[in-house]
């Protein structure tokens, strides 16, 4: 059933978590690397590790923000992912 809250009344989604899916895996290693608030799965070497990099990047620039990623909105953490990807602009 649909809400029948204006959109003014309807609660904002929080980000619990991020997950990051690396799908260019040829060599048949499983790569999960865990973190607080994040996971990051498959891919080959380096693209698991290029997106491991960007995540822990956008962390902590929250962090330097005074700000946890529950009380990030989801585009500023997309703008903040964007600018911490290695290579890839």
């Amino acid at each position: 059933m649909p809400s029948r809250l204006p959109e003014s009344k309807k609660p904002k989604p929080k980000l619990r978590g991020l997950l990051g899916v690396g799908l260019d895996h040829q060599d048949g290693h499983k790569r999960i690397t865990r973190g607080e608030k994040f996971a990051i799965v498959g891919g080959s070497a380096e693209t698991h590790e290029r997106m491991t990099e960007g995540v822990v990047k956008t962390m902590e620039k929250l962090r330097r923000k005074g700000r946890e990623l529950e009380d990030a909105e989801p585009g500023e953490v997309a703008e903040l992912l964007r600018e911490s990807l290695p290579g890839k602009k």
